[in-house]
């Protein structure tokens, strides 16, 4: 446990990363984290001291000094709130989290039992699937790196496009060495793709020099060549000879022979029907031709085709000469296998990949990249996972990752110590930033007055919020936080606890967001958490003046207390307009009215409103008169209903029968005993035509 806190902390640190555009950098940029500085802070005067919350820091000066420091100078007033994840959640890559989430859901429809070979092509197609939803993100990063006018925003999709490059090699490895598992032989073949995929510019500057006038004059001709052969790409390094070949009728017969050794190379087939001893004999016979043509001088007269001669044998001396045409160490690493062992065992590659980091690298550390890839050449996967979840600014990639790592099970005998797998501490991790992130994404600065002690706004990238608001709840990225209840979902040990937690975050912002958050809470019986929304969204109805919405969600909530509370908010409003408002909810009230008693007596009252104006009266009077009798009508509103009452006893038909009457009049004298109905003129008039009406059934 202590050591994925101390790998989540690193990452949390790490404030923006820098990369490169090119992926020659990309090894550097691993580590070169820009500094963000907080404006009006010395933090070579005084000690900076901070608070950690749900993903962001709340640093602030302290009153601490540094050595050296000068007696008296300007303190900084402010706390300053500060988040990560700069460029991790703009809009285009939010595609990618959107995608990616459509194939994990997919992914976990797999059944559980042990991965079989003939599970394997379905692993291998969903990492396809990962890594092409990588790739389109690029692509559209790219796009408008190119099409952006701001140089600071080229720049920032720039540093995207090479996070998305980096995350792309490593997961293409990963799936080469653990997904596929390619055997010997295999193996090599796609490594050799993995290289060409990530190293594609060479197509690019072979077309240049393919489209000038003389090709075999051009400055960048032999490079291509030179690329190609290293790349193991012999077709297209013979049709580019070629050109020069063509130049030098002198010298035809020396390049039909350099000609002659690259197509006849041998490659392995793993669909044919050749063993891979039989290649391997067939290569050693090829290797001992291209020794002969080298140690005889046939290619001494140019020192072009003895240089190709010599990367053929897998010369290490002369492949470590193009180190700016290989440009990295791994690429060096798949060449040098290419010419020397092209049956290389997976069990052998930590061997050739560390002495090939160490011969091309030299005396120069490796960087976090070096580190990463070396890792997954020797098979150490949880190194690699750990390094990465370090290097890189989100969870998206590690968490992904370990899931379908996990589904080929390759990584069972990894545990935590607090009860939870590594697949799901990741996802877990992921899914949490999903639900906390707020809307305006990315590493920012804010501030507010150090010596506030009231509820005072922050403001963070040009939009106003609240402390509160920063340290404790958080706006959600529209549609994320609704993409982490599927990750959720599926941590069976603690996702439930989680998800509970971050959906009590999310702020209800409108009725519309909130409804979608209580489906998703109804749908997983989760009824604390409904309840819990129900009763905040009728609190914001019910400061709104809504009293139909406030109804509806203390019904949903099933909450009798604030139903109570709420209708009885219904009767003061009627007893003031002299009309109902929300009528549709409250004639379908149906059986939600029993809910509470002052709820089932508006819902009755409405009944009687309906009935008299249908002029049924007898049904009217009888439901007004059972009203009071039962005792479900409040005390304080039964003048109301004898008023109700009047003009049903001063019909000319009779409407209630004398024992009726005489329950309105008992109802009326415990009303008015004890009371001064000199002081109140309403309840006297009202007892006056009572005593009337009375009187009349007496007398008549």
């Amino acid at each position: 446990m202590r050591k994925m806190r101390a790998f989540r902390n690193q990452l949390f640190l790490l404030l923006t990363l820098g990369f490169s555009s090119a992926i020659a950098f990309l090894s550097a940029s691993f580590y070169a984290a820009t500094q963000r500085i907080i404006p009006g802070v010395d933090f070579r005067q005084k000690h900076l001291g901070f608070v950690w919350g749900p993903r962001d820091i709340l640093t602030y000066e302290t009153q601490y000094k540094t050595a050296g420091a000068p007696v008296a100078f300007a303190s900084c007033p402010w706390i300053h709130v500060v988040r990560k994840d700069e460029d991790i959640y703009s809009p285009i890559l939010r595609k990618l989290f959107n995608e990616s989430h459509h194939i994990f859901v997919q992914l976990q429809k797999s059944t559980d039992a042990a991965a079989s070979k003939a599970k394997k092509p379905r692993f291998v197609s969903i990492s396809k699937n990962y890594r092409s939803v990588i790739r389109a993100c690029m692509e559209e990063l790219q796009q408008n790196a190119v099409s952006a006018r701001d140089a600071a925003l080229a720049t920032q999709y720039g540093n995207q496009v090479s996070i998305l490059l980096a995350v792309e090699l490593i997961w293409n490895l990963c799936e080469v060495l653990f997904i596929d598992a390619a055997p010997a032989g295999t193996l090599l073949l796609h490594l050799l793709d993995w290289v060409r995929l990530h190293k594609a510019g060479v197509d690019e500057q072979a077309h240049e020099v393919l489209q000038s006038e003389s090709p075999a004059q051009h400055p960048a001709y032999w490079d291509v060549v030179i690329s190609y052969v290293l790349q193991g790409r012999m077709v297209e390094a013979r049709q580019i000879l070629g050109k020069q070949a063509s130049q030098q009728p002198g010298a035809r017969a020396v390049y039909k022979l350099l000609d002659n050794l690259m197509m006849k190379m041998p490659i392995y087939n793993p669909g044919g029907n050749q063993t891979l001893t039989e290649f391997d004999v067939r290569w050693r016979h090829w290797r001992e031709e291209c020794t002969r043509c080298l140690e005889d001088s046939s290619f001494a007269g140019d020192p072009h085709l003895e240089l190709i001669c010599k990367i053929l044998l897998g010369d290490e001396d002369t492949l470590l000469e193009q180190k700016e045409l290989l440009g990295t160490w791994y690429h060096f690493l798949v060449t040098r296998l290419l010419y020397t062992q092209p049956t290389v065992k997976p069990t052998e590659l930590h061997y050739y990949a560390q002495s090939s980091m160490d011969m091309f690298l030299g005396p120069r550390a490796p960087e976090p990249l070096d580190s990463i890839l070396l890792a997954a050449f020797e098979f150490d996967i949880h190194q690699v996972i750990k390094d990465c979840s370090i290097a890189l600014n989100n969870w998206w990639f590690v968490a992904h990752l370990t899931d379908l790592l996990d589904h080929c099970k390759l990584l069972q005998s990894h545990n935590l110590h607090f009860g939870s797998n590594l697949r799901e501490f990741l996802l877990l991790e992921y899914a949490s930033g999903l639900f906390t992130h707020h809307r305006t994404g990315g590493f920012i600065l804010g501030s507010l007055p150090l010596a506030c002690r009231e509820e005072v706004p922050v403001f963070i990238a040009n939009k106003s919020h609240f402390l509160g608001s920063c340290i404790i709840g958080c706006s959600c990225e529209t549609g994320l936080w609704q993409l982490a209840v599927d990750y959720f979902d599926h941590c069976p040990e603690f996702g439930r606890v989680y998800l509970e937690m971050q959906i009590e975050r999310v702020p209800l912002d409108t009725e519309r967001k909130a409804v979608k958050v209580l489906r998703i809470c109804e749908q997983r019986q989760m009824a604390e958490q409904v309840r819990s929304i129900c009763k905040i969204m009728a609190m914001k109805a019910l400061r709104n003046q809504r009293l139909g919405s406030a109804l509806s969600w203390s019904i949903r909530a099933k909450d009798a207390a604030f139903a109570t509370l709420i209708s009885e908010r219904f009767l003061q409003d009627y007893c003031d307009r002299g009309t109902f408002s929300d009528l549709d909810l409250i004639d379908n009230l149906g059986p939600a009215m029993l809910l509470s008693d002052r709820l089932t007596f508006l819902g009755k009252y409405r009944e009687f409103h309906k009935m008299y104006g249908e002029k049924k009266f007898p049904e009217a009077a009888k439901l007004l008169l059972s009203l009071m009798t039962a005792r479900i009508a409040p005390k304080n509103f039964w003048m109301t209903l004898l008023t109700d009452a009047l003009p049903l006893l001063e019909q000319k038909q009779v409407i209630f029968s004398a024992e009726q009457t005489y329950e309105l009049m008992h109802c009326l004298e415990e009303l008015t005993s004890g009371a001064d109905d000199s002081k109140d003129e309403h309840v006297g008039h009202v007892s006056w035509r009572m005593r009337r009406v009375n009187t009349s059934y007496v007398l008549g």
